[in-house]
Parts: C-alpha cells; sequence; structure tokens
C-alpha cells in the first residue's frame, strides 16, 4: 500500500476534535452518549432523553433501525423512530445519535445528528462510502470479532471518502 492512511498520525499528527453542536469528543473531551437500545414509543422516548439531560449526558441515542439476528424479531419504528427521536430532542435540546443499516435509508437521517454505524454493519462498504459524503459525524462500532486493524480500514473507508469527523467506538 503506497498511500498515507489518513488515520495514521504521519497523515494527521494531531488529535481529532469531533463538534456535535456545542459537544467537543476527543482530545480530552469526554462526552456521554445514553439512551434506549430501541425507540419504542414517544413517551418512552422523552421520558427517557429527560432522564439522560438529567443525568448530565451530552448526547441522545436511540434505535429506530434494528438489525435483528432473527427475521421474526422487532427490527424497530424506523422512519417513525427517528421522528419520535426529533420530538425528545425538541423537547430536551440533546443531539441525536441512531444506527443507520442501509445506505438508501440516509435520507431520513437528515435530522440526526450523528450517523452510529453499528458493529453488525461496520463492513458494510457502500454504507461506509456512502456516509464519507455527509457533513455529519460518523460513530463507528467495532464489531466483537473484529481486529483493531477491520476497524481502522472502516474508519479509512469514510476518512477517504471526505468525511473527517469519525468517532471510534
Amino acid at each position: 500500500m503506497s498511500e498515507t492512511l489518513r488515520y495514521s498520525r504521519e497523515y494527521h499528527p494531531g488529535d481529532t476534535v469531533v463538534e456535535v453542536g456545542d459537544v467537543k469528543i476527543g482530545k480530552g473531551h469526554f462526552a456521554v452518549i445514553a439512551g434506549p437500545c430501541s425507540v419504542e414509543t414517544e413517551e418512552q422516548i422523552v421520558a427517557v432523553a429527560k432522564a439522560v439531560k438529567a443525568s448530565g449526558a451530552s448526547l441522545l441515542r436511540g434505535g429506530a433501525f434494528k438489525p435483528r439476528t432473527s427475521p421474526y424479531d422487532f427490527q424497530g419504528l424506523k422512519g417513525e423512530g427517528l421522528r419520535l427521536l426529533e420530538i425528545a430532542k425538541a423537547e430536551t435540546g440533546l443531539p441525536l445519535v441512531s444506527e443507520c443499516v442501509s445506505a438508501a435509508d440516509l435520507p431520513l437521517f437528515e435530522n440526526v445528528d450523528v450517523i452510529q454505524i453499528g458493529a453488525r454493519s461496520m463492513q458494510n462498504y457502500e454504507l461506509l462510502k456512502a456516509v464519507a459524503q455527509l457533513d455529519k459525524p460518523v460513530l463507528l462500532k467495532r464489531g466483537v470479532v473484529n481486529t483493531l486493524e477491520e476497524l481502522l480500514m472502516s474508519a479509512e473507508y469514510i476518512l477517504a471518502g471526505g468525511n473527517e469527523n469519525v468517532i471510534l467506538c
């Protein structure tokens, strides 16, 4: 490989700070991201969002799209779940984090502040290339069986595509 990898200190010697509204993540800035695995109802997500804010967390996360092992399990409220997250954001002011599992769904995430790429989608290269084109932060989760090199190369897809706002998890 002759390219200098964008995640490397050789390419980018300074620490990365990702800004999400007034929240800074990286270079000593610590942010707690909290919320439910799945968004289920307006009452649930608003109550959780208020508790998240009261606890001092910086960002609200909630799953609207839920990739599950079983095709019979709850797969999330999808677009309706994102709409409910927007209501919670309006009530609390907390920036939103939610997982996208398909590039085709990205237009639904217009009002989500941080796009999460979950562990199961970490090597969905078409999705990584698509989020690389966005002007918003991406939270990239490492799969339980993935190596650090695989995580970094997944981040490289996003960085090489032009989005330097990558948060590794």
